[in-house]
């Protein structure tokens, strides 16, 4: 039950109607001290006036009065003069002296609470002014005992109070917050809960209906993430159906290409020089077509593990890229530099972080051997506090506008006729799988310039 919303709720009104309690208790305590204090005055004045308007009583009345006021004597001053008119033994000298005249809230306060820790009985004097201008001022002496005993008594009946009304406050609030705001959330829990057993059936999707603002809102945000969420599963489902049947054309295809290749073998020892000028043409055309296949069944496939981060040598993995490009450059006139400080260290995912570089350097000598002239390609790195900076630039033909356009989307991004566009967009994958971003710096007929940025913290770049 605690660990729930509501029960933690009930718990924190518990307290801080205590804590509120403990607030009013505080001055109120200090106020029963100062009525206390001024009753015995006005006690004290009464026993005073009944002598005064006698002249003369008898002891035994005037120990009598003193008792009722519970006080050791009584000062009436009148007309400027200062006047014993009540006195019976004292068992001491006076420790200390109450003037009720001129106190603020803060020093009543702290007397108060001062007396609440003193166990000790001390005798105190008491100056107040006579009420209905009786005088100008009266005083008496007391002993502290009883009214000690008295804050007490007011004050375990003040939390004993405050804990009654702090608990059924708690248990109002506990019980209206679990029908107006817990049930509600509830009811959406729920309805999550339902949805995800079932979630491609669109019957199952959330209908605003709570009459809370913020849970509406809620529910409306959750409707429209489902709606969005059954149309996904609906196209992964078709894009499913498309793999498999992908997958039955690439199987049949590479059946065509294997019967193709044994036709061209035959064909390319035919004399006719049209003929075998045509059979290599005819095997790359289906060669690409297989390609394009597997390529889309691959990657509607994908699902692509988290990466293995480590510490590497960030040039082992850029001369590994540029050996294996090296080999398909051949003799055409283009030159891999990489331009990596060999004492640079990254934390990342070696393969992955291989397939991405193998990407970007594969599509940047595809182009430039493409366009039939000589040309570089380069990368660079450094790193700064926060990131590791990967660049890869090269001088080749740059990027249509359409492919700028949807560069790191799939099937839309190709730079090159013919190409799936698939290799940018894993490569951009990869790289948010490590936290860092891949960003187009700049093309033109003059060069491309891919920049890189890894994290070396949390967040990403």
């Amino acid at each position: 039950m605690f660990n729930s919303l509501s029960g933690r709720l009930l718990i924190l009104t518990t307290i801080f109607v205590m804590l509120a309690e403990i607030l009013i208790f505080v001055p109120s305590v200090a106020r029963f001290r100062e009525d206390y204090l001024r009753d015995r005055l006005e006690r004290a004045q009464i026993a005073s006036l009944t002598l005064l308007a006698q002249d003369m009583l008898d002891p035994e009345l005037e120990a009598e009065l003193l008792r009722n006021a519970e006080v050791f004597n009584v000062v009436l001053r009148r007309d400027e003069v200062r006047q014993l008119v009540l006195a019976s033994p004292m068992p001491r000298m006076v420790d200390s002296t109450v003037d009720l005249r001129d106190n603020s809230a803060l020093v009543l306060i702290r007397d108060a609470m001062r007396r609440l820790v003193t166990p000790q009985n001390e005798i105190i004097r008491v100056i107040g002014a006579p009420v209905r201008d009786a005088g100008l001022l009266i005083e008496v002496t007391m002993e502290t005992t009883p009214m000690r005993a008295a804050m007490i008594d007011y004050g375990l009946r003040i939390l004993l109070l405050s804990a009654v009304i702090s608990v059924f406050t708690a248990i109002l609030l506990f019980l209206a917050m679990r029908v107006f705001l817990v049930k509600p959330i509830k009811g959406v829990v729920g309805h999550m809960q339902r949805y995800a057993a079932a979630p491609e059936d669109a019957r199952r999707i959330i209908t605003p209906s709570a009459g809370v603002t913020e849970l509406r809102e809620a529910e409306e945000a959750l409707q429209a993430l489902q709606t969005e969420l059954t149309g996904a599963l609906r196209q992964k489902e078709r894009m499913a159906q498309l793999g498999l049947a992908v997958s039955k054309i690439s199987h049949d295809l590479r059946n065509i290409l294997t019967s193709a290749q044994l036709f061209t073998d035959r064909i390319e020892m035919s004399e006719d020089p049209v003929v075998a000028r045509m059979a290599p043409k005819l095997v790359g055309s289906i060669s690409r077509a297989v390609h394009l296949c597997e390529s889309t069944l691959a990657f509607g496939r994908a699902e692509e593990p988290g990466p293995k981060l480590t510490q590497v040598r960030l040039v082992e993995i850029v001369d590994d890229v540029l050996e294996a490009e090296r080999l398909a450059v051949g003799d055409f006139p283009l030159e891999l530099v990489c331009d990596v400080p060999l004492a640079m260290q990254v934390r990342v995912d070696p393969e992955q972080m291989h397939r991405v570089l193998g990407n970007l350097v594969r599509n940047a000598r595809q182009a430039i051997m493409a366009a039939h002239s000589s040309g570089r390609i380069e990368v660079e790195a450094w790193e700064s506090s926060k990131a590791w900076k990967i660049v890869l630039r090269d001088s080749g033909p740059g990027l249509a506008e359409k492919a700028q356009k949807h560069l790191f989307e799939a099937f839309q991004g190709s730079v090159r006729k013919g190409g799936t566009g698939l290799g940018l967009a894993i490569s951009a994958e990869l790289l948010r799988g490590h936290g860092g971003t891949i960003k187009l710096i700049h093309t033109s007929a003059q060069g491309t310039e891919f920049l890189l940025s890894l994290p070396k913290g949390d967040d990403a770049v």
